[in-house]
Formats: structure tokens, sequence, C-alpha cells
């Protein structure tokens, strides 16, 4: 096993664009040539798009790509911008009178972040397209991560900044590799450093634990506002079936519960699609165990990586 790039998945390319002043921006993941695709949906809170057709009982066999936004619901309007970029390209299933690209997709919640009234929209989605290439993909404070933050149990005032991050692995011609927006209410854990790394500060600004305060407060049902959430893209070169990348898509929510605590809970709309393109047979639990590590170590990157914007620390901030 070792470590590679994300786009060096045959077929795959990844572009953002942001608003750096507003704090809000997008990230799309194309295949323009189709991808077997799956998703798992683990949240409480989910905002999502095209994810019925992916349901191995469905007719769709492939998808085109996969948008991720900042903007609560109202980012959803950038898949239009990329439905757009794709038609334009000929991209899409073809129905004799025109070809119709599915684009899949979700969002999440960075209104506090900067200006509430700016949100991805067709234009930014049409540009993130026009940005994508098979090269490195840039991380942090850039597309679907540019607003997201982390650690919000204390609200707003006691939050950190989070990101987009992105990891790939190889084990012989088999890749598997993530793209993951962190904008979880929960922590960041490192198993490597032994502990949280980032979340809900404490009042002299040190990492406090998001768990022990909602155990401590047990008894409070007030809604921790549903705005939160880690999404992302697991995508692999490897031949699956719709219900195999299905599977994938769950299993790679472990690597979400290895780095955030709380995971998937009411409060987070965490969803992970998968994209296979077919090039390589491989077992499905192998691709799993390289998903798993390969979520795991975006998200970690996403907040290692990421900038302060909009009086949100970052995790480089609290480590100099």
């Amino acid at each position: 096993m070792k470590q590679a790039e994300f786009c060096e998945i045959e077929g795959m390319k990844v572009g953002h664009a942001q608003d750096f002043k507003a704090a809000t921006g997008c990230t799309v993941v194309l295949c323009e040539e189709g991808a077997v695709a799956g998703v798992d949906v683990r949240g409480g809170s989910p905002g999502t798009r095209e994810t019925d057709a992916l349901n191995p009982v469905n007719l769709r066999a492939a998808i085109h790509a996969v948008l991720l936004a900042g903007g609560s619901a109202f980012g959803l309007d950038a898949a239009a911008g990329v439905m757009q970029y794709l038609e334009e390209r000929g991209v899409g299933r073809d129905v004799k009178v025109a070809k119709i690209p599915i684009v899949c997709g979700a969002i999440l919640f960075d209104l506090k972040c900067g200006d509430s009234g700016v949100r991805p929209d067709k234009k930014m989605g049409y540009e993130a397209c026009r940005n994508a290439s098979a090269g490195p993909v840039p991380v942090g404070s850039v597309g679907a991560g540019t607003g997201a933050t982390i650690g919000k149990v204390r609200g707003p005032g006691h939050a950190m900044k989070g990101g987009i991050g992105s990891f790939c692995l190889q084990a012989g011609d088999l890749k598997v590799g993530a793209v993951m927006a962190v904008n979880c209410v929960g922590d960041i854990f490192d198993e490597r450093e032994n502990g949280l790394i980032a979340g809900v500060l404490n009042d002299d600004r040190t990492v406090g634990d998001s768990e022990a305060l909602m155990l401590e407060n047990y008894r409070d049902d007030t809604d921790i506002f549903s705005g939160n959430t880690v999404i992302g893209v697991v995508a692999t070169n490897a031949d699956f079936t719709k219900a195999q990348a299905n599977k994938l898509a769950s299993v790679s929510q472990n690597g979400i519960a290895r780095t955030v605590r709380p995971a998937h809970t009411t409060f987070d709309g965490d969803t992970i699609f998968t994209m296979a393109t077919g090039r390589v047979k491989a077992d499905p639990n192998a691709a799993g165990i390289l998903a798993v590590r390969a979520v795991e170590n975006a998200i970690l990157r996403a907040v290692k990586s990421a900038e302060s914007l909009g009086g949100y620390p970052a995790y480089r901030d609290l480590i100099k």
C-alpha cells in the first residue's frame, strides 16, 4: 500500500470555486465518461441531490459528477452550473433529444461564517467545473471547505475552522481516494497524536471535548442548530456494481467515525458518495480498507490545512 493522488484515479477531475469575502464555495468531482455510483447518508440532517438515483433497484447506472457545496440548501443551485458545463461538452445520458448529465450532490451549512446572502449558485458551479483538473487537489479553506467550521456544541464563539481535504491510497493497481468537506458539530481525533486535535474551544482557547459536554448536559434538549455535516466523495478505479458501490459508501463512513467525535449525530448531515470507474477487478472488502483510511486522512488533512476565516481560529493557529 502506498500514497497516491486522488486524480491519479483515471477519469477523475476535481475543481473548486469560492468567494473568500463571503466565506462560501463549492467543489465538483467530475467523471465525464461516467462512473457507477453509490451513496450512504448517515447524518440526521442531510441536504442532498439525486440520491434516489443511486439505489440499486433504480435504473440509472452511471453518474457524471458530484457537487459538494456550502450555502446550505441554497447551495444546491450550483448543480445547475455543473449540468450546463457537462451538457455543453456532450456529456450525459443520451435520451435522443438531449444528453442529460447526472449530477449528485450534498451541501453544508456555512451561512454564519461570512455573508449569508451570498451562496454557491449556477455561476459558481460552472466555474468549479472550469477549474477542474487531474492535478493535485487544493485543500484547506477552499471550495466547499471555504466556510466550513467544526466543534459547535458551545456555539460559534467556541468553534474552529474546518475545510476540505483529499487523500488517496493504492494497493497494486487498485486505487481509492477521498475528497471530504469537514463541517461537523463534533471534534477531530487523530490517533497518531493520541487525542483530540481540533474542535470545541474552552474559554482559555484550548481544545475541549464535545462528547463530554454533551454527556454532562444530557437532559438539555436544546436543539443545536442542524447546520453541521461531513460530506464527501470516495472514488476508485475498481469495477463495481451499484450494490457494491453503495456498500463501499457505507463502509467509508467508518473513516468519519474514526476521526469525528461524536459522528453521525442528529445535528449532522454526514453523506458519502462513491464513484467507481470500472478499470480494475477488485475485492470490495479490499477497497473498503483503503476507503476508510482515505476518508480518515482526508478529514485530518482538511482540518490541518485550514486557515482562519470569519473569526474562526484554525488548527495551525493553535499549534504555533
